[in-house]
């Protein structure tokens, strides 16, 4: 009787052990799953949303690892070390093999640096005064801490442990090359024989583990480095290189908002010259010819400066073509700082820029004095003077389209290069007050 109640209970553990090494496996299967899913759908979603559920899983993993064991022929085994760690190991190989090294520091540095964050808002939190809940509860602060330090402790080694299954799969690609799933199972074995021994160390002193966890998380892990080794082989094989459509219409906001955002980003940088990031002449062409009619149709003031850097050939003469660059780009920086809000600047030319404003023209010649006493004592350079001339002309009864203020811009900058350069032509005093005069009558009208 008592051999068949033996017979019987042994009959039951080894049913419970054989139904744990199935839900053990079945964990496996379902966290790589999601995780390569992840990971797979990079591209579209973004690398982060990987990297977020791999650190979302790092604390279930180190509570598991903790407090939940369950028990399987060769010893007890917590789900949190031998599946979500060893997978974890797994997924930032995976990381490594299809991205790079500086990709794998991401997640272990933001782990790192979380879990030390944790432990020091806990410190904190032990010196709140704490109300206890209508049922009495008050919040285990110990555990949090206890928690907090194996999770340290835990990135810790995972640190390491990244460090180690790179190099180690790095070297071993000399010998197993061709033998993919060797190199692999070989690199997660040895890595993950050395956690268990890091990470038990702590939990023996920290949690109490017996010696038997040792050994069964030992076994387990080896169990997992050969199903997860497998399956990371079947998904680089099979999968990664595949290309998967997605059905229109399977989308969400956030790919809504991203499309809107780079297609606005898009317009906003087509017209723009690709040196200085200026307006280019085809927009200065299109949007000078709108501005200059709403001028004629409003009575507002339009005025046109177009700059001119002087001596620029001998600039790329004397200094390479590299120097004239980084001249036409600070020269396109302090054009752009000192513009008005109203005000569109455009590179028109080599070395040549044009900048619309809605000021009168004897403000926007001061405005153009301004831009080049601006320029030349600016630091742009110590290995030369840099000047800039410029001509101003401003919309009125007998410059009524772009082509005549732009020609007539033209005239003055070349009379401001003719006759000395590092200055700015205008109007003539006493007819640009003629010109004001007889401009404002048709906005009496």
């Amino acid at each position: 009787m008592e051999s068949l109640a033996g017979r019987d209970f042994e009959s039951e553990i080894g049913s419970t052990a054989l139904l744990n090494s199935f839900l053990l496996l079945a964990e496996a299967v379902v966290y790589f799953s999601v995780m390569v899913t992840l990971f797979r759908f990079r591209n579209r979603i973004g690398l982060g949303v990987f990297v977020c559920a791999l650190g979302v899983m790092h604390f279930l993993e180190s509570y598991l690892a903790s407090v939940f064991y369950v028990a399987l022929p060769f010893g007890m085994v917590s789900p949190g070390s031998a599946v979500l760690f060893s997978g974890k190991l797994v997924m930032l190989l995976l990381l490594y093999i299809k991205e790079d090294a500086a990709t794998v520091r991401q997640p272990i540095y933001g782990l790192l640096l979380g879990n030390a964050l944790m432990i020091g808002l806990v410190l904190l939190l032990r010196l709140h005064a704490i109300a206890a809940l209508p049922d009495g509860r008050l919040p285990d602060i110990g555990f949090i801490d206890e928690m907090g330090w194996l999770m340290v402790w835990g990135t810790t080694l995972l640190f390491v442990d990244a460090i180690l299954i790179i190099l180690l799969y790095e070297k071993l690609g000399r010998y197993l090359r061709r033998a993919r799933f060797a190199r692999i199972l070989i690199s997660v074995a040895c890595v993950l024989t050395f956690d268990q021994v890091g990470f038990f160390t702590a939990l023996h002193f920290v949690a109490g583990a017996p010696i038997a966890v040792f050994f069964g998380g030992w076994f387990a892990k080896m169990a997992a480095a050969l199903a997860f080794s497998g399956m990371l082989v079947a998904y680089l094989r099979w999968f990664e290189a595949r290309e998967i459509s997605v059905p229109r219409g399977l989308t969400d906001i956030f790919d809504t908002l991203t499309y809107r955002e780079r297609y606005e980003a898009l317009v906003e940088h087509v017209g723009r010259d690709g040196l200085t990031g200026l307006l280019h002449r085809g927009r200065f062409d299109s949007d000078g010819e709108a501005a200059v009619q709403a001028s004629l149709r409003t009575a507002r003031p339009l005025s046109l400066l177009i700059i001119d850097v002087d001596h620029f050939k001998s600039i790329n003469d004397r200094f390479g073509h590299a120097e004239g660059d980084k001249v036409l780009k600070a020269v396109a920086a302090l054009l752009g700082e000192m513009a008005g809000a109203e005000d569109q600047v455009f590179r028109i030319g080599g070395e040549e820029f044009a900048i619309l404003c809605s000021r009168p023209h004897s403000v926007a010649r001061l405005f153009g004095e301004s831009i080049r006493n601006a320029i030349k004592t600016s630091a742009t350079t110590s290995r030369f003077e840099l000047t800039v001339s410029a001509g101003v002309s401003s919309v009125s009864e007998t410059t009524r389209s772009l082509a005549d203020i732009f020609a007539l811009a033209d005239q003055r900058l070349y009379k401001a290069k003719s006759t000395g350069r590092d200055r700015v032509v205008g109007e003539p005093v006493g007819h640009e007050a003629d010109t004001a005069v007889a401009w404002a009558k048709p906005a009496r009208l």
